[in-house]
């Protein structure tokens, strides 16, 4: 062992680490590889043909259990051939060469086209120094790093440093922010068009500095527990992402009410302004599934109770609002009165459901109620106590539940320490399911096991309807659980400018469902600053406007007309593109890869996206570029190769170079790729307010494309039995003819759709003839209808071709134009 002078955190310093030397010993059990190191093993487990997991402890040999974050299964049947020789030991699978050099110990992974794709630090790859453990891992010539979760600053995290610690952090976020309340150690590294991931499977405090001050290497962290750490290969990025998740886990299917507008505030504390705030979203119109309730609706913040002076009648309350359409979701924070007269506090002491001292006494600490115990959701015992607990909310009707303060957030006077102090002592001891850890080893996985607890409590007790989880903390996993809000951000222009990038990395980091408190939650908004992140937030997969207590309200009409009708017809706009941003969350749900995108993720091989931070993509074929200056009517906006029409004016705008575009208050900049078909439905008030019989298609024919739309009841499990519909859209357009197929590949859902509306844009002048499965359609005048039958017209002006057609299911459609011109 030794150790030398090395650059950390961007400076010089004496490096007292120890770390690896010469491989002393080497044995191969099937996919499992052993490196002993003088007193250390290193173990290399190849657990697919394109990921390999790497662990570490000091003197030990480190056990190969994961933590609650991992789901992934051992496949020791991956086919390897390995050989060794003096000095290294070369592993391939069928898509990575993987050379382990024995002298010192160090690993170079390779892809089948020879392309070194990483590679540990030559003068140290595995030190570690106390409890301490690091990895130190060559850059790569123009490498850029992206996820990290939940982080503030820019998309690309190249010659940054941050860390990993829940943390309850009330003053502004800024960009040099380093922890945050979510920890979600995996990142993406991307070179010369190829990529890889990384992901630290470790929930104590972690540290990644990658290349702060140097451009040598990068190193990851970890202050308690083994290194146990996933390589896992693209080229793809989107590959990376949806590998990540097959470890992690994928988000499931929420109800199709929470893609909906959420509406929410700290605190609509009585019943009469819940009443009232239902009223006048119904009145003006504006489309809202959700009110959130905050800390005020509990009797003296104890949890699972109701304050019956504010709410005298919780359940007809919720009942009165379902059938006006809405849903209440009720926050619920971990602490536990500590009150001898209290059920749920007296339930877990007596049973031993709550976090300990080493003495064995229960830990207590300060939050809302006042001194609370907390539960120790690492115990399955206490989770399935947690879960059913819910049912006090359950049988009045509530399916959704708000998980805050589970970082977990402690009260700390001044004296006893700074914001990394707000949580309980770091000796704390949790049971985790019979093998004892401290809470320094586990406080990342608090509040992701938090809303596990809730979210498999709830299902439970729905008896097959999906529940909604909302989460402020996290780690690795917590997709399967919950969706994520960013926090307690704050009414200012760089906050709305924020959101983006730290939501766009959030979805690279396996959390489709993620948003920010629309208009800022502390600090008074304004028309202008709401407006604008509205608009932002239609397009947010996790849409909701929150703001704190003594700020001024922010509802969509707090700011008078004006900002009121524009605020209106984008929530509306949300709700229109319902299909397809549904098709889009059931995508997400399959593969992993997120709803909102950055463009890197479609196109990782132009340079000009590569740290793109104020444009993202919906899926693949939405471009949104939002304005976030005050007084601003015009941007440039980055168009990426390919054809792009402005979704607003129709204009056409040939990609691969940036554009100055007008943007007044009304418009936010919206820009179709061609190729792109995306379904619309009519505007609703909430979702399920009645049944759509018809789903209008805006299509941009290009040479090919295709489109597939999910459906199902969007309120159960039996999606997960098979009850879903696929329909399947595909387009060809060859300048003299479009040829458009519609077939259903799955049906075992009834949609109830009577017909389609097809407006095929961007057409030269009016077709020809039209005919839909070899039968010549009829042309009427554009306000012409004919019921029960299909036919076409023509509007020159928009240049826009509309053929409606009846919804044939399960037989297939296939409409042709004949002499176009649509391009």
């Amino acid at each position: 062992m030794n150790s030398e002078v090395i650059m950390d955190r961007g400076r010089a310093i004496e490096n007292d680490y120890i770390y690896l030397g010469n491989v002393a010993e080497y044995v191969q059990n099937e996919n499992l590889f052993r490196f002993r190191c003088g007193k250390t093993e290193v173990l290399i487990k190849v657990l697919a043909e394109d990921i390999i997991r790497i662990l570490m402890k000091p003197n030990e040999v480190p056990s190969l259990d994961t933590t609650q974050g991992v789901i992934f299964k051992d496949n020791k049947e991956v086919e390897i051939n390995a050989t060794e020789f003096e000095d290294k030991v070369i592993i391939n699978t069928n898509k990575l060469k993987m050379q382990v050099n024995k002298i010192p110990f160090g690993v170079e992974i390779y892809d089948y086209e020879g392309d070194l794709i990483y590679k540990s630090y030559d003068k140290c790859f595995l030190g570690w120094k106390g409890k301490n453990i690091a990895c130190f891992s060559e850059i790569r010539e123009e490498e850029r790093f992206y996820g990290f979760g939940e982080k503030a600053g820019t998309l690309d995290k190249r010659g940054e440093s941050l860390s990993m610690w829940n943390t309850d952090i009330f003053d502004p976020h800024n960009p040099h922010t380093k922890e945050l309340y979510v920890s979600i150690p995996f990142f993406i590294g991307l070179a010369k068009g190829k990529s890889y991931g990384i992901f630290l499977d470790n929930p104590s405090r972690t540290h990644f500095n990658m290349g702060e001050g140097q451009d040598k290497y990068y190193s990851f962290e970890a202050e308690a527990g083994k290194l146990d750490y996933y390589f896992i290969y693209g080229p793809e990025m989107k590959r990376v992402v949806s590998r990540y998740t097959d470890i992690t886990g994928k988000m499931p299917l929420p109800p199709k009410w929470a893609l909906g507008y959420h509406q929410s505030k700290y605190s609509y504390s009585t019943e009469e302004e819940v009443k009232e705030l239902a009223n006048n979203f119904r009145k003006k119109e504006i489309p809202c599934d959700v009110i959130h309730l905050d800390i005020h609706y509990m009797d003296e913040y104890r949890v699972f109770t109701w304050n019956l002076h504010r709410f005298p009648d919780p359940e007809k309350m919720i009942q009165d609002l379902k059938e006006m359409g809405f849903h209440i979701v009720n926050i619920v924070n971990p602490g536990v009165k500590k009150d001898p007269e209290y059920k749920y506090y007296v339930e877990g002491m007596l049973n031993n459901y709550f976090c300990k001292k080493i003495d064995g006494s229960a830990y207590i600490g300060r939050v809302w109620p006042g001194e609370s115990a907390f539960p120790d959701f690492t115990k399955q015992e206490t989770r399935k106590w947690w879960g059913k607990n819910h049912k006090a909310f359950t049988d009045i009707g509530i399916e959704g539940i708000w998980n805050d303060m589970n970082e977990p957030a402690v009260f700390r006077d001044e004296q006893n320490g700074g914001l990394e102090d707000k949580t309980m002592d770091l000796d704390v001891i949790h049971d985790n399911d019979g093998k004892p850890a401290t809470h320094r080893e586990l406080h990342n996985l608090y509040g992701m096991l938090v809303s596990r607890s809730t979210y498999e409590g709830l299902k439970g007790l729905l008896k097959g309807k999906r529940p909604f989880v909302l989460t402020r903390a996290g780690y690795s996993g917590i997709q399967r659980y919950a969706a994520v809000w960013t926090g307690d951000n704050r009414s200012f222009w760089e906050h709305l400018s924020m959101t983006m990038p730290m939501v766009m990395n959030m979805g690279l980091s396996g959390i489709p469902f993620a948003g920010p408190d629309a208009g800022g939650f502390m600090g008074n908004s304004n028309g202008e600053l709401l407006t604008r992140w509205i608009q932002l937030g239609v397009f947010t997969p996790f849409f909701r406007n929150h703001n704190s207590i003594n700020q001024l309200s922010q509802e969509p009409w707090a700011f008078g007309e004006k900002y009121e009708k524009i605020i209106k017809e984008y929530i509306r706009l949300r709700y229109k593109l319902m299909p397809h941003l549904y098709s889009i969350f059931y995508e997400a749900s399959i593969t992993g890869i997120p709803v909102m995108r950055p463009l890197v993720l479609e196109y990782q091989d132009d340079p000009e996206v590569y740290n793109l931070n104020d444009e993202f993509l919906v899926g693949d074929s939405i471009l949104v570029a939002p304005i976030c200056k005050p007084d601003t009517k015009f941007r440039v906006v980055y168009l990426p190769k390919g054809i792009w029409y402005d979704y607003w004016t129709k204009e056409k705008y040939v990609g691969g170079k940036y554009i100055m575009i007008y943007a007044p208050l009304d418009r936010l900049p919206i820009f179709i790729k061609r190729g792109a078909i995306i379904p619309m439905a009519p505007a609703l008030n909430y979702m399920g307010e009645k049944e759509i019989k018809e789903l209008t298609f805006e299509i941009y024919a290009d040479t090919e494309s295709r489109y597939t739309l999910y459906e199902d009841d969007g309120e159960t499990f039996e999606y997960e039995e098979g009850k879903y519909s696929l329909t399947y859209f595909e387009c060809k357009n060859n300048e003299k003819q479009i040829i458009f197929k519609i077939s259903s590949q799955k049906t075992d859902f009834d949609t109830g759709r009577e017909r389609y509306i097809l407006k095929f844009n961007d057409m030269e002048k009016k077709p020809e003839e039209v005919k839909c499965n070899e039968k010549m359609l009829e042309e009427v005048e554009e306000n012409q209808m004919l019921n029960g039958k299909n036919y076409w017209y023509f509007n020159g002006k928009e240049r826009v071709l509309y053929v409606i057609i009846k919804d044939s299911k399960p037989e297939a459609d296939t409409i042709i134009v004949n002499d176009t011109c649509a391009y």
